[in-house]
């Protein structure tokens, strides 16, 4: 990072339920600062409860961007997000000196951070075929020939997403090469500062944490938002935790219980694997919850 650049994108990380959005809208008040949001689930409508966007108090309190802006129907990625958040932040950052970045959706970081590595086009034949097969048996035969092709990228991706795990097999068996080995060497130089914050804390506090959390959810209507969403539960914006057991507890397939059970439990696995990604990146600099002088500290001073 050029010392000569204009504006600091501070980007704030963790696990699922470890505090981001609270801490984001303190730092939004402190910096004078818009937010964008980096998560691939809470740009879309009629999901709040189950995404965790923020509360219309939170939203009152600092300028967010991505937030419940277009419909489940709509295509949306990374590569997407890339692009549309760049074209923003080259408006904001003509009038912000600080802009907050926050989400749990390591590859959308990725993206607005450091870019993508060009892959190769989608073969239809072989997209299809894949299709099939999650169609038909599950994700399980291709999660497990991802964890042969590219452990790796395994031990990271998102296994409740049939498009990631999709589109790093098909990837894989196009090029032969593992898709985390292709993703890994290229930097796309951006024209402002990045100073990345995550969020530590001990591993029992945060799943317990993330086991409120969920209660939290069900008392707040998630059962209710999952069901309007019912109808469309073949969506890829819908392969998400939380909907996904629930609308498997509308199938019949188990009580409502096992459904909020379940949920809690791939909630932290979830988080489990979204520190896995964080952690091996060296530019994050980790922090306690409770630390926020010490951010703002350290913020002001390399990002200044």
């Amino acid at each position: 990072m050029s010392s000569d650049k204009r504006g600091t994108l501070i980007v704030i990380v963790g696990a699922t339920g470890s505090g981001k959005t609270d801490l984001s809208i303190e730092l939004a008040e402190h910096f004078s600062a818009p937010v964008i949001s980096t998560d691939s689930r809470q740009v879309f409508r009629g999901m709040p409860i189950g995404t965790a966007q923020p509360s219309a108090e939170q939203l009152s309190r600092a300028k967010h961007y991505f937030i419940a802006d277009r419909d489940i129907t709509a295509e949306y990625n990374a590569g997407i997000f890339e692009k549309e958040a760049l074209a923003l932040l080259a408006e904001l950052f003509a009038v912000h000196d600080y802009v907050i970045a926050v989400g749990g959706s390591g590859l959308y970081i990725d993206a607005l951070c450091r870019g993508f590595d060009e892959f190769p086009e989608t073969d239809r034949a072989l997209r299809t075929s894949l299709e099939d097969i999650v169609r038909h048996n599950g994700l399980a035969p291709l999660l497990a020939e991802l964890r042969e092709l590219d452990p790796d990228y395994y031990a990271q991706v998102d296994r409740d997403n049939p498009a990631r795990v999709i589109r790093a097999v098909e990837v894989c068996r196009q090029t032969g090469k593992p898709y985390s080995g292709q993703r890994k060497g290229y930097v796309a130089e951006r024209p402002f500062r990045i100073i990345k914050i995550g969020i530590d804390m001990p591993r029992a506090e945060l799943y317990a944490r993330i086991d409120r959390r969920v209660e939290l959810m069900m008392q707040a209507g998630l059962e209710s938002e999952a069901r309007s969403l019912y109808p469309n539960k073949q969506l890829n914006a819908l392969q998400t935790v939380g909907y996904k057991e629930l609308f498997d507890y509308f199938d019949g397939e188990y009580t409502l219980d096992r459904a909020v059970e379940l949920i809690q439990r791939n909630s932290r696995r979830y988080a489990k694997r979204q520190l896995t990604w964080f952690r091996r990146d060296p530019e994050i600099e980790w922090f306690a919850r409770e630390d926020k002088k010490k951010m703002i500290f350290f913020i002001e001073k390399f990002g200044g």
